[in-house]
């Protein structure tokens, strides 16, 4: 047999972790409300689908925005031609307007330095190769997304420094913490060329507040390193505090600004993966020249540029859809995590992203990671629910994991969390005598946990849904 190449035949993509495991579960047997009601329900999928009606209405009444439409139709010929991968002007200047957008209008984006890519993955790869030469590291705090260990390190030969946080803190990002991981990976001969945080989190569903920033802006000036803010999820934000970007810390704090770089994308605020729409903004000229020039390997299709530059430039459709996705996840959130807590699952507290950091450590037969392994294998292959355990995203701590809770409808969230019901009553018959279980059977049914969560925030079928109190303080 010929041979091919090692980087393409080697484990850097990471296909061997239990997350992307979880996918296979579910792609082997995917739930379907009739054809597969036992199927696996994908929790792992961190997308946002809580809007799509609304989006779709703004389609129906913009058909002008699709090639493929009369009204769309004379400007196939231009749009399907060429375009230089520096990327249509009107998309560029649409996607920087919806970044200062949805950080409350409290910084500016210049067009100029919007570079584009195939989704956050790509830019995560350009802006590595960018920064380092293989060998060479970023440190990341954890947990952190498991797709980092294939987009950062296997094409360019990076490596990972986990950044070690803690529970006992609620996993913040602390100077102690920072300095261990610089002093290991300097043990390891490795020269740590940036630092990669991810604000909001993925998978805590957190912020970083401003005194944590303004802490990690400190260090990386001090080191000399190179700081990739991933803020994919800024817009998912649904309850106060707001969120703070790091381009509105460089304002504030005496900065070297070469060393700052954003990676965006809309696949998570607007709930379009499938378009691959990837930003790499960075405040370096260097690093735009040569992003610009990877940009042609993984462009993002004229047509889509295209829909984007219309829909984003329409201001009163922005700022609507901005409104409508954080009430939506607010009250899918709420739902959700009042749902587990009356079933006795607790939960890291959060107010952003489209999952929650589940806790589930008292379900483990010893606190190590093979029983959160076993546990994990019961909650796929028995309880059929996709969720990614917490070793998968380097957590320091075993018993974590991340449910993510904007991907499915009503209907099959239910479904889920009647598994999840009959998965924990089952747990506490084996745990309490018999005559404290049958109290414990008779906690709230799904449908009455509905009606109360309705009555709790004053809903009639004819009553708005509860808004949430960012929302609230803007409107």
């Amino acid at each position: 047999m010929v041979a091919i190449s090692k980087i393409a035949t080697g484990n850097g993509h990471g296909e061997d972790s239990p997350y992307f495991d979880g996918w296979k579960a579910y792609e082997t047997n995917p739930f379907h409300p009739i054809d597969r009601p036992d199927g696996v329900i994908q929790m792992g999928l961190a997308e946002n689908q809580l809007c799509f009606n609304f989006i779709k209405k703004w389609v129906m009444e913009h058909p002008e925005a699709s090639l493929c439409s009369a009204e769309g139709v004379n400007k196939f010929e231009e749009t399907a031609l060429f375009q230089d991968y520096h990327g249509m002007p009107e998309f560029r200047e649409a996607v920087a307007k919806f970044m200062g957008k949805v950080r409350g209008g409290r910084v500016k984006f210049d067009p100029d330095r919007i570079v584009m890519s195939g989704g956050a993955t790509g830019a995560h790869e350009m802006v590595a190769f960018c920064l380092a030469d293989p060998g060479e590291a970023f440190l990341v705090p954890t947990p952190y997304y498991p797709g980092f260990d294939r987009d950062l390190r296997w094409r360019t030969g990076v490596e990972l420094v986990p950044v070690v946080c803690e529970s006992s803190n609620n996993f913040k990002i602390t100077r102690a913490a920072l300095e261990a991981a610089y002093e290991k990976a300097k043990e390891a001969n490795l020269r740590v060329k940036g630092l990669l945080i991810t604000n909001p989190s993925n998978p805590l569903g957190t912020i970083l507040d401003r005194d944590t920033l303004k802490g990690i802006v400190k260090f990386i000036n001090e080191k000399n390193i190179h700081l990739i803010g991933d803020e994919i999820y800024a817009a998912t934000v649904f309850m106060e505090p707001e969120f703070v970007s790091i381009s509105e810390i460089i304002e504030e704090v005496e900065c070297n600004r070469d060393l700052i770089h954003i990676v965006y994308s809309l696949s998570k605020d607007m709930g379009f993966p499938g378009f691959r729409v990837g930003i790499v903004y960075s405040y370096n000229d260097a690093v735009v020249s040569c992003a610009r020039k990877m940009s042609s390997f993984g462009l993002v299709s004229s047509q889509t540029q295209h829909l984007i530059a219309t829909m984003l430039s329409d201001d009163d459709f922005v700022d609507s859809f901005i409104v409508e996705s954080k009430e939506q996840l607010f009250k899918r959130h709420k739902y959700f995590t009042l749902s587990l807590s009356q079933v006795g699952i607790g939960s890291l507290k959060s107010n952003a992203g489209l999952f929650i950091w589940m806790d589930l450590r008292k379900l483990l037969k010893e606190k190590t990671f093979d029983a959160e392994m076993d546990l994990w294998r019961v909650i796929i292959n028995e309880v059929k629910l996709n969720v990614s355990p917490g070793s998968s995203f380097h957590c320091d701590e075993p018993g974590w994991f991340r449910v993510c809770f904007a991907n499915m409808d009503d209907n099959t969230m239910e479904v889920a969390l009647l598994r999840i019901t009959t998965f924990m009553h089952k747990h506490n018959e084996a745990m309490v005598p018999r005559k404290l279980c049958r109290r414990a059977s008779l906690k709230l049914s799904l449908s009455r946990r509905r009606d109360d969560f309705m009555s709790q925030n004053m809903m009639s079928p004819h009553s708005p849904i509860p808004q949430s109190p960012l929302v609230r303080a803007r409107t």
